[in-house]
């Protein structure tokens, strides 16, 4: 299992960083299930639990957003059967929200980033949130042309034949529609068809299926479309990509423009204007949920106005003019059989329990997070009573479990009034349960308060963190090198034979050489592989001796370098000799070269004196001079913006500003390929100054950067 899993208020940014980690990987392992496959291994529920976890840490460590979080992407990538579809505007995702405040900040933060006072002047749309698979439908001259799947958001699975037999999608528009249009919704089985088909399936002594959801994902990506006219397949139309013309200037506008045109749009849409009247709709929408015909998992809220949507633009993943208010996840009672550790790749000991199996909405819960020492107590991080008695939770208590949180449930309290006599009290171990080195709460130097994480000290001297160290260097984000999964790490982790072992990450890429020398053990006669995985597995590993240097630097497994901080430092230094050359020379701390670090906006001194330290490590620069002998990082691309003059320029922005509010400075300046530092440089090349600017505007004029005002910056990019 992964580092870590402690509540969101009681992680250090050092924690934080490893959970950014963890979750990615788990994030991304599901979204495959999911959206490529159709065979999800947990339910909406806890997916979206996982999303809020990440969320939140993201709220709390702005900083350490990684671009391989669910901020950064979008699905999985399209299944190989079909042809691909590369859509013309990419297909986001949305954010979450799942209480009223959550809501209400939602609302707030629209009204924050136009820099304008909440006043209800602000329309929003509120629609079902359909529980169905994302489609996108291209027509030209007015006929059906193309049909995509949302794939990973940029390229989707081609399938127009599927499409073209579900009866609610009309093959043409009308004569008033534009030359080009891409109408997007849900295609969605309806309840009463799922249940009339598994009647069928049942009496036929067929298998039956899951749920809807999943049926008619299934059923639009087979290869014989009389199967899936067989399966009675539904649209709502909602959202739109490409247009050549746009019939209506607002979201509610488009939509009753797409019921013109003949498509399936859903009748509980309303338009509203304060946060009461939202949460009450939602609110009725969640009564009416059990007697609909199509599932839904809550309510998808959109700003009306198209132009102020065109402002708010979006996140890397998201916009920031939309959210979905999901149905609160589902709880159970069950008993405490045993309390498990577990080791991380930073050491981080983690109490798993050991649960007595129980179903919680059709799903069976065997495991549930404990966090750490102090959650198993029932104590904060501050030190206060986080359940109403100050209990705390011992192997054989009967307690609350909620599928909401992390990658497993998620122990919430415990049923006092069924606690026995023979409930054991649980004895936090001192020492690490795999290596048997000291474990420690180190102390945080800026509070004085010990860390919430037991951490073990034997670093690489500790199998389970080389081994999840191994794990991390050839994850999805990082190396992704195919075939190296968790078995075969295990394997070759555990291996004692010369020609197998990988303890450290270069040893990947001697395998084939040290198999090649090895006259007795051949990795093809082992149990579990075989001659064509082996080649495959070889091939794999050669086809990434030459890699991207921002998933380099994030394999590195550096603490707080997640994707997105190993994708400024790309961009900032360009090469990996000019990166490491500048981390070793950054260690006096608040020279030039440290403060060019921390003036990369989204690198904070946290981050930057981790990086530090891990190049004054003798040990890991042994590991990475060795790993350089066999893999080349590629020089990063320079950023461009087409017909941009501030493309690949660094700028800073400072004062009050009038003209727009700093989020939007900050989001126009990136989409025009401009990096946006947090403190000014020799390298810094536009100052934007508003009233009240102070030091860095001082500084700017002693190191000689062009400082202007925010009508000329404006005039710079175009308005």
């Amino acid at each position: 299992m992964a580092d870590a899993l402690i509540a969101v208020e009681d992680l250090s940014e050092e924690q934080a960083g490893q959970e950014l980690t963890r979750l990615a990987a788990a994030i991304a392992h599901h979204d495959a299930l999911y959206h490529g496959n159709d065979q999800p291994e947990i339910s909406d529920a806890e997916y979206d639990a996982l999303k809020r976890r990440n969320d939140a840490i993201e709220a709390r460590f702005p900083t350490l957003v990684r671009s391989d979080s669910p901020s950064q992407r979008v699905g999985a990538a399209p299944a190989g059967i079909f042809s691909q579809i590369t859509h013309a505007r990419p297909m986001l995702s949305l954010d979450n929200t799942f209480s009223d405040e959550d809501v209400a900040d939602f609302v707030a933060s629209v009204y924050r980033f136009l820099g304008v006072m909440p006043d209800n002047s602000i329309a929003f749309t509120a629609e079902p949130k359909i529980d169905g698979l994302s489609m996108s439908i291209r027509y030209e001259n007015r006929k059906l042309k193309t049909a995509a799947t949302r794939g990973d958001g940029t390229t989707g699975e081609n399938v127009t034949a599927n499409i073209l037999t579900i009866k609610e999608i009309p093959t043409e528009l009308p004569a008033d529609a534009p030359d080009v249009v891409e109408v997007r919704g849900e295609v969605y089985m309806a309840k009463s068809d799922f249940l009339a088909l598994n009647a069928q399936m049942e009496a036929e002594g067929k298998q039956t299926y899951v749920n809807p959801r999943n049926t008619a994902a299934g059923s639009l990506r087979q290869l014989d479309a009389k199967v899936t006219a067989s399966r009675k397949l539904k649209f709502f139309a909602y959202a739109w990509g490409e247009m050549s013309t746009m019939p209506s200037d607002t979201q509610s506008g488009m939509v009753e423009a797409f019921k013109g045109w003949g498509f399936p749009v859903n009748p509980l849409t309303r338009r509203l204007t304060s946060v009461e009247e939202i949460i009450t709709h939602y609110r009725e929408i969640g009564l009416q949920r059990a007697d609909l015909d199509y599932d839904i998992d809550g309510v998808v809220y959109k700003v009306d106005r198209l132009d102020l949507q065109a402002r708010l633009g979006f996140r890397s993943r998201s916009p920031r003019w939309a959210t979905a208010h999901k149905f609160p996840a589902e709880q159970a009672f069950t008993k405490v059989e045993a309390i498990d550790i577990q080791v991380g790749r930073t050491g981080a000991l983690t109490p798993v329990a050991r649960l007595e199996p129980i179903t919680v909405g059709g799903v069976v819960v065997t495991n549930a997070t404990l966090h750490n020492a102090d959650y198993i107590e029932g104590i904060g991080n501050g030190g206060e009573r986080i359940r109403e008695e100050g209990h705390d939770i011992r192997i054989g208590d009967t307690v609350i479990v909620q599928r909401a949180g992390d990658v497993i449930p998620q122990v919430l309290d415990v049923v006092l009034e069924k606690r026995t006599e023979s409930s054991v009290k649980y004895e936090f171990p001192k020492t690490c349960p795999v290596c048997g080195s000291h474990a420690v709460r180190e102390k945080n130097e800026k509070t004085g308060k010990l860390d919430s994480v037991t951490r073990c000290t034997g670093g690489f001297v500790c199998s389970a963190q080389a081994k999840e160290h191994i794990k991390h260097f050839v994850s999805r984000n990082a190396f992704d090198i195919e075939g190296l999964g968790t078995k075969q790490v295990d394997f070759f982790f555990d291996s004692e034979d010369p020609a197998l072992m990988i303890r450290t990450a270069p040893d990947i890429f001697t395998l084939k050489q040290r198999q090649e020398a090895s006259s007795l053990t051949r990795l093809e006669n082992i149990d579990g592989f075989g001659r064509v995985s082996v080649r495959k597995l070889f091939d794999a590993i050669d086809a990434r001796r030459e890699i991207a240097l921002n998933r380099f630097i994030f394999a590195l497994g550096i603490r707080h370098v997640g994707e997105t901080t190993a994708k400024l430092l790309a961009r900032s230094y360009g090469s990996y000799a000019a990166f490491a050359e500048a981390m070793q020379e950054a260690a006096p701390k608040f020279g030039e070269a440290w403060n060019e670090l921390n003036s990369i906006d989204g690198i904070g001194e946290v981050v930057a004196a981790s990086m530090v330290e891990f190049f004054k490590e003798p040990r890991n620069l042994e590991v990475v001079s060795r790993l350089l002998k066999e893999v080349t990082p590629r020089d990063a691309e320079a950023v461009t913006a087409s017909n941009s003059p501030v493309a690949g320029k660094t700028v800073v922005f400072t004062g009050s500003l009038e003209r727009f509010t700093r989020d939007e400075a900050k989001a126009r300046a990136e989409s025009l390929g401009a990096k946006v530092a947090g403190s000014v440089s020799k390298k810094t090349d536009y100052l934007v100054a508003g009233p009240g600017a102070g030091s860095k505007l001082d500084k700017a004029r002693e190191v000689g950067v062009t400082v202007m005002t925010e009508d000329e910056w404006l005039a710079l990019i175009g308005g």
